[in-house]
């Protein structure tokens, strides 16, 4: 497996781009990329050649932190500083919803394989919230409780805020991950927490599943590590270890052979799964990287896997995958 650099493009936004999130493709266009940046704007780029597919979107009053499509391809959900989720038409960039997510802002959304639910990471609330996706109505809060055995420094309460959601990829669990570094898995269906993964003690920022085995959780961590969990036997399958600063993002690619990570060194790593090593590091960003992301697969001609990734450098560059 190798990632190859296909394109850049330097000041895609007016300021740290700190979200990126493909569109699947639809019956009418391919996959299209998304990207969020602290100048409160939301792109939408051609996945060959980083061309505008459309004007930049406001609609947010700070920074956009976190985007997430839903799987039609059709809408797509942006996540701010303000404190609001907005929800909308991804042809058009019409609204469709805004979610209100007090007390503090949302750092991580996805949607469940089937686009029925919008799990959100609430931040300070210390909860997961489940909105419909046909109504927009909340239909459930996921608290997310305090490890039995908690560390001394986490009586300050700040242990409890929620930065990252994953979906399995049959919809049954949630993952989520928080500022102490604990993991909680919950049975969706019955909206019960079921247990915590331990292993990492500091904020766990991003996390997604294996796409092709629903028990494989992988987790990236200011602790500088990768980790690979059985999240339903609750243990530690492998530690990778190969970036010098905070990891700040990862992704799976769609055959689940790889992930990608970006981190606070400027780097983007990929990782060989069956080998739980890092086989290429990728040097093209200039500052901190705070998204990566694998296209989807489907579409008409779609013959290539890409990755996609940015930066605070302002800038975000696609990658061919083989």
């Amino acid at each position: 497996m190798k990632l190859a650099g296909l394109k850049s493009v330097d000041s895609a936004h007016d300021d740290s781009i700190w979200a990126a999130a493909w569109v699947p493709a639809t019956d009418e266009r391919p996959s299209l990329l998304l990207t969020g940046s602290l100048d409160e704007t939301i792109r939408l780029w051609r996945p060959d050649d980083l061309s505008p597919a459309a004007p930049p979107a406001a609609g947010h009053s700070l920074g956009v932190v976190s985007l997430a499509a839903h799987p039609a391809g059709v809408v797509a959900a942006s996540a701010s500083l303000d404190s609001f989720v907005r929800v909308f038409d991804v042809g058009s960039g019409a609204s469709i919803a805004t979610l209100e997510a007090p007390p503090s802002e949302v750092w991580g959304m996805q949607f469940d394989p089937k686009g029925t639910i919008l799990a959100v990471a609430g931040g300070g609330s210390a909860s997961v919230k489940l909105w419909d996706t046909s109504s927009w109505q909340l239909i459930s809060s996921l608290a997310v409780p305090r490890p039995e055995a908690s560390r001394p420094s986490d009586r300050t309460g700040s242990g409890k805020f929620v930065l990252s959601v994953a979906w399995s990829p049959d919809g049954k669990r949630l993952a989520c991950g928080s500022m102490d570094g604990t993991i909680a898995v919950f049975d969706v269906a019955r909206a019960k927490f079921l247990h915590h993964l331990e292993g990492h003690y500091m904020p766990v920022r991003s996390m997604v599943y294996s796409p092709v085995d629903p028990r494989v959780l992988f987790t990236a961590c200011d602790d500088s590590h990768v980790h690979m969990y059985d999240a339903e036997g609750k243990s530690l399958v492998g530690a990778m270890s190969g970036h010098a600063s905070w990891v700040l993002s990862i992704d799976a690619s769609p055959d689940g052979s790889a992930v990608a990570t970006g981190s606070s060194d400027r780097t983007v790593r990929l990782w060989d799964i069956g080998m739980r090593a890092s086989v290429q590091t990728m040097t093209n960003h200039s500052d901190q990287v705070w998204g990566v992301a694998f296209r989807p697969p489907g579409g008409t001609g779609v013959r290539a896997g890409r990755l996609a990734s940015v930066s605070d450098d302002k800038s975000v560059s696609l990658y061919d995958f083989s």
